[in-house]
């Protein structure tokens, strides 16, 4: 797989502020040239010419967008499944394809056109990590595939301009543009049929519109460098019966963690170094007598974890951790994506006695497969 490419040339942002700023200043030009009480032929040629010259650094730019969609577009796949259909990205000449676990689903064959969609091939599963919403899957039988060009996603600045590039409703290559609205999400997917809904740290917020078919797809910056993997989109839930898409309000996946993940998924089939804490338990949504979520009840622990070194047992529910309070399975996986394994941590847990305990707890490694 690739590594994080280093900058070569100044950035592309930076190239397209100094040829904004360059059509500023000839404009400018012109209008001083063309004022003045002289309305004589020269001084129109002269004015003339000052504008067709502050037109080319807009042109450049717009050649600079092109460039980049080329470049990126054969290295976004199309991937369906028996239930639906999402994107993905080639990450090395084997034919390896990280994507959402969401898309991945429970299938584990699958059908992958690549780009210009001449021809289709057969994928099969490599491994899924559903925590992080991550999969990889392996095409078969092509060659002269394009591998993505892994960025520094924990370089992206709010104002960054990047491009989503996926299969929108099922239409092949499509490309939107935005810029980064803000970086260091954390951000809960709903529960689908296919997935139980990750809770993802980390995530780059973008007003680069993400629709159904985008998931799994790239998220690069103008230099072509994969920087995020579309993954949902924001619901307004004041609109219509279960909510609608909230327009400009879309997150991705950060390139750092889908590499890191993605790496692990293709040299040894599992995740064991996720970088994200674990209190090694099972829990389910408690109900108080009113019907509200009052905490995550643990339903299960692991043997000689973190949960179970501190004590903690099944029937315990767990109503806070450090400043954290829990009502909920989401909450728990929101409060526990702000810290790091091996951090110690203070949780408060109601016991089936009605006790209230709190205990310190030393986080572990959040592992799947």
């Amino acid at each position: 797989m690739d590594h994080y490419s280093q900058r070569t040339r100044p950035p592309l942002s930076t190239r397209i502020r100094a040829a904004i700023l360059g059509a500023a200043v000839l404009v400018g030009v012109a209008a001083c040239t063309s004022s003045g009480k002289s309305g004589g032929a020269g001084s129109a040629s002269t004015s003339a010419s000052a504008t067709g010259s502050a037109q080319q650094p807009a042109v450049a730019v717009e050649n600079e967008f092109v460039s980049t969609v080329h470049k990126t577009l054969p290295s976004v796949v199309e991937i369906t499944t028996s239930t639906g259909l999402g994107s993905g990205v080639i990450i090395d000449q084997r034919g390896d394809v990280v994507t959402n676990a969401h898309v991945v689903g429970t299938a584990k064959t699958f059908t992958v056109g690549l780009y210009g969609g001449k021809q289709l091939f057969h994928g099969s599963l490599v491994g899924v990590f559903a925590p992080d919403d991550l999969a990889v899957i392996r095409i078969q039988g092509a060659s002269n595939l394009q591998p993505i060009t892994f960025g520094d996603s924990s370089k992206m600045q709010v104002g960054d301009i990047v491009m989503a590039i996926g299969n929108p409703l099922g239409l092949a290559s499509s490309v939107t543009e935005g810029i980064v609205s803000a970086t260091g999400r954390t951000v809960t997917e709903p529960a689908e049929a296919n997935s139980p809904g990750a809770t993802i740290p980390d995530a780059i917020q973008t007003s680069a519109a993400i629709n159904p078919g985008n998931s799994g797809g790239a998220l690069v910056d103008l230099d072509g460098r994969l920087v995020g993997i579309p993954t949902l989109a924001a619901v307004d839930p004041q609109i219509g019966q279960g909510g609608s898409a909230a327009p400009g309000i879309g997150f991705a996946i950060s390139a750092n963690m889908a590499h890191n993940v993605a790496t692990q998924l293709v040299s040894k089939g599992e995740v064991t170094n996720s970088g994200r804490a674990a209190l090694g338990v099972t829990v389910a949504t408690a109900v108080g007598p009113n019907g509200a979520p009052a905490g995550a009840a643990i339903v299960s622990v692991m043997p000689n974890g973190p949960a179970a070194k501190a004590g903690l047992r099944p029937g315990d529910v767990i109503t806070r951790i450090d400043s954290f309070p829990i009502t909920s399975t989401a909450s728990l996986a929101d409060a526990l994506a702000n810290y790091a394994p091996g951090q110690t941590v203070h949780v408060t847990v109601i016991t089936d006695t009605g006790k209230v305990s709190t205990v310190t707890v030393q986080l572990g490694q959040l592992t799947g497969h």
